[in-house]
């Protein structure tokens, strides 16, 4: 990534050189910093611009920076940097640091996302349009944004920040940027196209500009207010007692009108034995790393392995299938319920630990309905006293919902179900282990069934 620098007196590399002890404490700290574990070591400026001038009492700057760690590449970030000359009490948390040295020295610097003016500095620029160095605002011409809007930051846990206007738009940046065609972008765009109306159609978008690569920085969409997030509307209704099999067939419905549209939008590619090989081996090689990393897993490795060689055993006599673009990382978390009762599903980044390249590959849809799978288990399980039979219910009208759209229920095709509820498992297991291990019985529960039985 090579350095392509808006200049000014103040947005040169002396900057970055004046904020890299202060970054290299703050930035591991965020909760969206993906490096964590291991040091920083140091900056590259990557790109940056000035958004208002610090000569006032209060400066914004736009910067790409790229964090070297040991033994990787090193992540280029997104941030955002205010400067004052102190922070007043409000913004207290959003401290960075002050600046010793450099061209700003003496200043208080700030993650300035949590400052009204800037965040309103970001939507303006949308709404005009605007050209500013290396970056680019744009906007859908068909939708009105207007100015005045009221910011406030979302502080729930996620891997971006966003940033809700008024209760009209949310804007969710991107932190850990790469060159190309993001599909949090070009799928919502293109369901747009489509006509569906299960994703917020984006309103606007910031990108930028760099040695003729384009990066998509932040998307700005309808916010859905008042809307309920499915894993937490899930947990309320298991804490209740309450059945929860209509919402998961509307969810189901909803799963399956995403998909037919994305299906009509983009092109479709059909997976034979060569394809379905290289999936499989990618399972597999998943599971042996995750035996490795987790011992508890060994008892059940022969059971789980067989759940992928009876998939390639399919395709070797004959059976195709077809992939298309799908969410990617699918699960109760990423869907909203709107207060008058319909379905959205949000964040089509997928997961963003996998090359971009991969995230946009054709993929057949019953990944994304193990992965909702997965998650019921995963509410019913974590409830107290656990609910198995809710989880059963709610996977059952989860798939018939996802039938009455598609016209084929998942559970038809059983092999491939098993093969991606057990890699998502698996997957589950190594990140509880490593994050939450009182967590990990959740997971290791349906790794037994996996291990042992085919249906789902």
């Amino acid at each position: 990534m090579s350095e392509a620098v808006t200049r000014t007196a103040t947005t040169s590399p002396a900057l970055l050189a004046s904020l890299d002890p202060l970054l290299r404490e703050w930035l591991p700290r965020q909760r969206w910093f993906a490096g964590k574990g291991r040091p920083v070591t140091g900056f590259t400026l990557v790109a940056a611009t000035e958004l208002l001038p610090a000569d006032g009492k209060l400066g914004l700057y736009h910067l790409l920076v790229q964090a070297h760690q040991p033994m990787t590449r090193g992540d280029c970030y997104q941030l955002l940097i205010g400067v004052r000359e102190a922070l007043p009490p409000h913004l207290a948390p959003a401290l960075i640091g002050h600046l010793e040295e450099g061209p700003l020295a003496g200043r208080t610097v700030y993650e300035a996302l949590y400052d009204p003016r800037p965040a309103e500095v970001l939507l303006e620029a949308l709404r005009s349009r605007a050209r500013i160095g290396g970056l680019r605002f744009e906007r859908d011409p068909g939708q009105e944004i207007r100015p005045g809007l009221v910011p406030r930051v979302l502080a729930a846990e996620q891997s971006n920040s966003s940033v809700v206007y008024g209760d009209t738009f949310i804007l969710k940046l991107l932190r850990r940027i790469v060159p190309g065609v993001n599909p949090d972008l070009e799928l919502p765009l293109a369901l747009a196209r489509e006509g569906c109306p299960r994703v917020p159609a984006p309103t606007g978008w910031m990108l930028a500009e760099l040695d003729g690569e384009s990066y998509v920085l932040g998307v700005l969409q309808p916010f859905v207010k008042g809307a309920a997030d499915g894993w937490e509307l899930a947990l309320r209704e298991l804490a209740k007692g309450e059945d929860f099999t209509a919402e998961a067939r509307a969810l189901g419905r909803a799963t399956a009108e995403v998909h037919t549209a994305l299906a009509r939008a983009l092109p479709s590619v059909t997976l034979g034995h060569a394809q379905l090989r290289l999936l499989v081996d990618g399972m597999i090689e998943r599971l042996d790393a995750a035996v490795q990393a987790v011992p508890a897993l060994l008892p059940y490795a022969a059971g789980l392995h067989s759940a992928f060689t009876a998939l390639d055993d399919l395709a070797a006599e004959g059976r195709t299938w077809t992939a298309q673009r799908i969410h990617g990382d699918l699960h109760l978390g990423q869907c909203l319920r709107s207060p008058a009762g319909p379905w959205s599903l949000i964040d089509f980044e997928g997961e963003p630990s996998k090359p971009l390249a991969e995230r946009r590959m054709p993929q057949p849809p019953a990944r994304d309905v193990a992965g909702m799978l997965r998650s019921f288990d995963y509410a019913a399980l974590s409830a107290d006293p656990p609910a198995p039979g809710w989880a059963h219910a709610c996977r059952a009208a989860y798939c018939s919902g996802y039938a009455e759209v598609a016209g084929a229920d998942p559970r038809t095709d059983p092999v491939l179900l098993r093969a991606y509820e057990t890699d998502k498992a698996i997957y589950e297991v190594v990140y509880e282990a490593r994050h939450r291990p009182d967590w990990l019985p959740v997971p290791l529960a349906a790794i037994e069934r996996y291990a042992t039985s085919d249906l789902i």
